[in-house]
């Protein structure tokens, strides 16, 4: 759980997020401040503490005489982990995982070859390491263990990209990741080829091939987006 998820104010964000990312609030409904205090049996000040956090959010406006109004869908941070996090636990999954699953593969192949030009030694070899973990991790279901390799193995792609926009997405792709596992949109054990891919890849970004990098990272989100078709279409 993040910082901003603990605490009293943690407790009603884990509700009232989620109730509003599924549409159990529409945009335009106002909440009473007071009646949710109520509700969550905590205090003003908690539930002043959540409402702030949910406008950093851009999921809730307050207006004075007015409320706190649920604000459109077009105008969420659909960047923030914890909005991701909330909407692919909801009946938003598949639309979500698609979103997020494009966005990758629009991003992630551009990053992976600027990491074949640009990657420090250090990074080349977590990238190496994080990859004999996803081949240690792949067989037996062990998906947890191999997520936190797959991870791993993707925040330094973009991070060794050089480029801080790329590198602040890896959170993104972590929480893409993540909720594919824990949600059961993976097999009970990684597809063979798409393991195999990565491993590549470290190779290649370690000899400096940015067009290899770039074509290998293409066909392991295009992978990604076919597993999608059967697991949550």
């Amino acid at each position: 759980m993040t910082t901003r998820g603990r605490g009293l104010h943690g407790h009603v964000l884990e509700s009232l997020g989620p109730a509003i990312t599924a549409g159990d609030y529409p945009p335009g409904s106002v909440l009473r401040t007071d009646e949710l205090a109520q509700r969550f049996e905590v205090s003003r000040s908690v539930m002043r503490e959540a409402v702030r956090v949910l406008e950093s959010m851009y999921l809730v406006e307050s207006r004075r005489r007015v409320g706190v109004t649920v604000r459109p869908k077009s105008e969420w941070n659909v960047y923030d982990p914890q909005v991701i996090r909330w909407r692919l636990a909801g009946a938003d999954r598949p639309h979500q995982l698609r979103s997020l699953t494009v966005l990758r593969s629009a991003i992630e192949p551009v990053a992976a070859g600027l990491a074949a030009r640009h990657a420090t030694p250090e990074q080349c070899a977590e990238l190496t390491e994080c990859a004999l973990g996803m081949v240690a991790t792949s067989r037996g279901h062990q998906l947890e263990g191999y997520l936190v390799h797959d991870v791993a193995f993707h925040r330094v792609i973009l991070k060794a990209s050089g480029n801080e926009m790329f590198a602040r997405l890896g959170d993104v792709v972590a929480e893409v990741l993540s909720g594919r596992t824990h949600h059961d949109v993976m097999f009970e054990d990684p597809d063979p080829a798409a393991v195999t891919l990565h491993v590549q890849l470290a190779e290649a970004v370690r000899g400096g091939d940015a067009a290899r990098a770039e074509e290998l990272t293409r066909e392991i989100t295009v992978g990604a987006l076919q597993e999608l078709d059967v697991l949550a279409p």
